[in-house]
């Protein structure tokens, strides 16, 4: 779907004038602290912070945002019940170095409104202070102890979704492969919003949305080269499976999957060639390309039409409920279906 002419200049226009991440990702993360300051809650949702405790005695934060269904009349007063069909256990994006719970805590309760379920949001610790697979690790960790009933006392694991955007979306399918190859817990089902899967985002990469996408579409290809090298140790971790899931020799035993990439982000090949290939190895995968979207367009309001689709997809997946009727269609349905 062509992109509107004057969003497309406007979007060329800011990324042509963002600096190198490598040199501002402080700058980021402040003006991401400062637009987290102006979020207001929903009535309609309880926000509770809390922690779980890593291997090494570190305090994990963790957000856990819970719908509520508020009734009120004159006879019987105010009642206020949790309501919930389930519980998302959500990595946010943002390059393993920008993003936390705050900047993402609409995005975070929006979601758990739209979605009906309980959402637990993890601020897992970030690069370069602190490299893979420390992230990886304390989003392990979070995972095991929600499946053993030591974050939330009601958790039910067979309604337990694995989500992550970006990044996240990296997190959410290597906690997946973890827990397979650890044997400690599975999750039944998992969300992945246009997520990196690959080693190489050079000019000569396998996947040509690195090259058509790689400039002037928010999130370059020099983005994603400057996260990938403040997140990574050395030469060593590019070819590490759990760094780059699309490595694993084998993609056997994973969740239910739903992976939703945009059409405008450099890292959608990678996304649907993760989707291809949890299918080629027996799993049930739906995948959605969605039509004039770049990186990162989830966290915007949703009021647009591109979040609102997002949203009708993630509940048809977990719900089975019908996508709505349009004459053109903003997604483009590619493997499965929800």
């Amino acid at each position: 779907m062509p992109m509107n002419k004057a969003v497309e200049a406007t979007v060329k226009t800011i990324t042509r004038l963002r600096p190198d991440i490598t040199k501002s990702y402080k700058r980021q993360r402040a003006a991401e602290d400062a637009s987290a300051k102006l979020t207001i809650a929903s009535p309609r949702c309880r926000i509770d912070d809390a922690a779980v405790e890593a291997p090494d005695g570190y305090q994990i934060p963790i957000r856990i945002f819970t719908p509520l269904d508020i009734d009120f009349s004159l006879k019987s007063g105010l009642h206020v019940n949790e309501d919930v069909r389930g519980t998302i256990l959500f990595f946010h994006g943002g390059g393993w170095a920008n993003g936390d719970i705050d900047f993402y805590t609409d995005s975070c309760m929006r979601t758990a409104l739209k979605l009906e379920r309980r959402l637990v949001s993890v601020d897992y610790r970030r690069s370069p202070e602190h490299r893979f697979p420390a992230a990886i690790e304390d989003c392990y960790e979070v995972a095991r102890q929600l499946f053993a009933g030591k974050v939330v006392d009601d958790v039910n694991p067979e309604h337990v979704v694995l989500f992550g955007d970006s990044a996240g979306g990296n997190l959410a399918a290597v906690v997946s492969l973890l827990a397979r190859d650890r044997g400690e817990f599975m999750p039944k089902t998992q969300m992945l919003l246009y997520p990196l899967t690959y080693d190489d985002h050079s000019e000569t990469s396998l996947f040509d949305s690195v090259r058509e996408n790689g400039e002037g579409y928010l999130l370059t290809r020099e983005d994603i080269v400057g996260y990938i090298g403040m997140y990574l140790n050395g030469p060593e971790d590019y070819h590490n499976p759990y760094f780059a899931p699309l490595l694993q020799p084998s993609l056997a035993d994973q969740p239910r999957t739903l992976v939703m990439t945009a059409e405008y982000c450099p890292l959608r090949d990678e996304g649907e060639a993760y989707a291809a290939r949890l299918a080629d190895d027996g799993g049930e995968v739906a995948l959605f390309r969605m039509l004039g979207g770049v990186h990162g367009y989830f966290l915007y309001p949703t009021v647009l039409s591109l979040v609102r689709d997002t949203y009708a997809v993630m509940k048809s997946f977990l719900d089975g409920s019908e996508l709505p009727k349009e004459d053109e269609p903003r997604w483009l349905e590619i493997l499965g279906t929800v």
